[in-house]
């Protein structure tokens, strides 16, 4: 008998290690991702925040997307082909692609996501990205014809926005206005749940169509507002990946043998517009003024902790057909000079609100006020909150009453190609509420480069339209161009395959755990 309990002493210790070692992998496959800030609604098609529609990329998939380096890939779309007057579009889609609710992806549900987006009566967010479509047919179960009703020669490169998802057609049915709580996709986690004020938990969906993928079992999206709370989670290991890292604590992470600090270019852009249509900014020498006044140098160091450069042209480098144009060198002697040309000698005084106000925002706006005071421009600033800002300057509905006069705020091209970096903020057709030109800028010339850019896919002929636009824009200034942030982000060195997009976004596709 004693030698039966010690085996059996023996073989409890050794189911015991066994069933430890298990639920330690177990517990080593499901990764903790500490963002900054809660999530706005899990529908992509009505969500203007790229950390939504970030997150939303575990569940949801498009017919493109792009890599961690913001270059064009197929997903759920396998080819296309456009007619030679660029208003139809043909895709073949991938097959055996399932959705998370075991229903299959086809034509038919391409047709029903489009048909959503395009529906002006479902007051979606993202209606102005997807307006140009005027149908969508199925032309067999793996093959779908868009026609648009006008050439749009960006359009693959709309489809690759996070935002152009395909969301089971099933789920919408079951769901209707509230599918933005029950999302179900085609990628690579199913939805467990969300607290609208808290995490969002996903898991492995064993029926994905990428055979070995995912390589984890969870993630753990954890909204963490304060920025030292999110640093404290990656210092002491309770998170695997933070973003952002605040600019001044990076170098804390530098030393950390746990933790590698990864500090990238973005295409990222930090602007002031200048509201156009009112005194003094609607004088261009006033607007210009205004550039020369800043540094943009110290202003890089000051806010962002070095983790920043100049901006140097309409769009940051790393969007296609941008162009490189100055930086605006500091000349503060300048500044003074043509305020003084304007018919401002003693300056002026003015309002700048900010779109944010988190600490590098706040930085940067005390700078920028600072700044302005040395050539004679009082600058009384304020950081809103979000609503603040929607409601005061992103939905005002008059230009003749808007109050906005300076206003800092920033943007990112997500589809990776020029229009989509400066229709939405410098065409005439974009002033407030219907997309983000805050500065009501209006140059004609400007409105019809961007349009015959549209018409044509001739590489040359948009180069040189995209080319004289954003020459015209550079010197009209209706912006304070700043900079351009890199974006900063810690990740453990047990995470593999995760990272930021250049646009803020986020590529986790090849996730794993070492």
């Amino acid at each position: 008998m004693k030698e039966v309990k010690t085996w059996m002493k023996g073989s409890a210790l050794a189911f015991a290690l066994i069933a430890g070692a298990s639920a330690a992998q177990a517990a080593e496959q499901r990764a903790v991702m500490a963002v900054d800030s809660t999530f706005s609604t899990l529908d992509p098609y009505d969500a203007n925040d790229t950390l939504s529609q970030a997150v939303s990329k575990s569940f949801y998939q498009g017919l493109f997307g792009f890599d961690k380096d913001l270059k064009l890939t197929n997903v759920l779309a396998t080819s296309y082909e456009v007619s030679g007057d660029g208003l139809t579009y043909t895709f073949k889609l991938r097959q055996g692609v399932k959705f998370q609710d075991g229903t299959d992806f086809n034509a038919a549900a391409v047709k029903a996501n489009f048909d959503r987006v395009t529906d002006p009566a479902n007051h979606l967010k993202r209606y102005n990205m997807f307006r140009r479509i005027a149908k969508t047919e199925v032309v067999d179960p793996y093959t779908v014809k868009v026609t648009l009703n006008a050439p749009f020669s960006a359009f693959v490169n709309v489809l690759a926005h996070p935002s152009a998802v395909m969301i089971s057609p099933a789920a919408m049915k079951k769901w209707g206005k509230d599918i933005g709580l029950h999302p179900v996709g085609t990628g690579p986690f199913a939805f467990v749940k969300w607290d609208p004020a808290g995490d969002l938990v996903v898991h492995k969906f064993d029926g994905y169509w990428k055979k070995g993928y995912p390589k984890i079992d969870e993630i753990d999206w954890k909204p963490v507002a304060d920025n030292n709370t999110r640093a404290a989670l990656m210092r002491t290991g309770e998170a695997d990946f933070a973003f952002r890292i605040p600019f001044e604590q990076a170098s804390a992470f530098q030393s950390n043998p746990k933790v590698d600090l990864i500090a990238t270019p973005s295409i990222i852009q930090r602007y002031i517009s200048l509201n156009t249509a009112k005194k003094p900014f609607d004088n261009p020498l006033v607007r210009q003024a205004l550039n020369y006044a800043i540094n943009k140098d110290a202003l890089a160091k000051v806010a962002f902790a070095g983790y920043a450069l100049p901006s140097d042209g309409v769009l940051p480098q790393g969007v296609d057909y941008s162009v490189k144009l100055g930086p605006w060198p500091y000349d503060p002697a300048k500044a003074r000079e043509l305020l003084k040309q304007a018919g401002y000698p003693n300056g002026f005084e003015t309002t700048l609100w900010s779109a944010y106000n988190n600490s590098t925002a706040q930085k940067a706006i005390q700078f920028v006020q600072q700044q302005l005071a040395q050539v004679g421009v009082k600058a009384n600033v304020e950081a809103l909150e979000t609503g603040t800002a929607v409601a005061r300057v992103e939905s005002a509905q008059d230009p003749a009453t808007a109050g906005v006069r300076m206003y800092y705020i920033g943007w990112s091209s997500s589809t990776g190609e020029a229009d989509w970096g400066i229709s939405p903020l410098l065409a005439s057709a974009s002033w407030p509420p219907k997309l983000m030109n805050t500065a009501y800028y209006k140059n004609p010339a400007v409105d019809e480069d961007l349009a015959k850019a549209l018409e044509t896919t001739d590489r040359a002929q948009k180069t040189a339209l995209y080319t004289d636009a954003q020459k015209r824009i550079w010197a009209d200034a209706p912006w304070v161009f700043l900079v351009k942030e890199k974006v900063v982000y810690a990740r453990s060195k047990r995470l593999a395959g995760a990272y930021v997009a250049p646009d803020g976004s986020f590529n986790f596709d090849e996730i794993s755990i070492r």
